[in-house]
């Protein structure tokens, strides 16, 4: 019997975008294109020209594909708190200290891949990258659903029990929601703080 080979993650750059594009257009041009979170679309860009210029520009990439057998499979989506405005600014999503985090907004794992341990794949891929580049840590705003199925259009923000197993602490219940759950603040820090908190 044939074994299912592990899956391979790595920065989203320009020259893989018509990979990204396989996971990300499923609604075309309205599809949220990993960018309602971030905020920082210059005035009357689309969201997928606002995508293409951060895969150019940012740093962090602004997200990182996960491949199967050489297939995209996910994706998740990044950035350092610091340069997403709506981020920063949210009242819902609170900043726990000023330190610089890299911060997960979002999964998108395609139809055939689900269950197949791609998420996970790519949030140990987010980690490793984090920590290479020198990032004080890595926060993200995931659902706990208590061991429930909730609808594949509401856990785009992960699962707690995921980040729990990647050794992420959590840090407070936000006044975020998604499937009628509040979101929680789990954070994993990379390096001490200055402050030594």
């Amino acid at each position: 019997m044939a074994t299912e080979s592990r899956p391979e993650v790595v920065a989203a750059t320009l020259d893989r975008w018509d990979d990204v594009r396989r996971c990300l257009d499923g609604d075309g041009e309205l599809g949220c294109w990993c960018q309602p979170w971030r905020g920082d679309g210059a005035k009357g860009e689309s969201r997928p020209d606002a995508l293409r210029r951060q895969l150019a520009e940012a740093t962090p990439p602004p997200g990182f594909l996960a491949y199967v057998d050489g297939e995209p499979a996910g994706w998740v989506g990044v950035t350092a708190r610091s340069i997403a405005p709506r981020l920063r600014n949210s009242r819902t999503i609170p900043a726990i200290d000023d330190r610089d985090v890299w911060a997960i907004g979002c999964f998108r794992i395609r139809t055939g891949f689900r269950r197949r341990g791609v998420a996970s794949a790519l949030l140990h891929g987010v980690v490793a990258a984090a920590r290479e580049a020198g990032a004080p840590g890595v926060e993200a705003y995931p659902v706990d659903p208590a061991g429930k199925r909730i609808d594949v259009a509401f856990d785009y923000v992960g699962i707690a029990s995921m980040f729990d197993r990647a050794g992420f602490r959590r840090v407070t219940e936000t006044d975020g929601h998604s499937a009628g759950l509040p979101r929680i603040l789990v954070r994993l820090d990379l390096r001490p703080s200055a402050t030594g908190d």
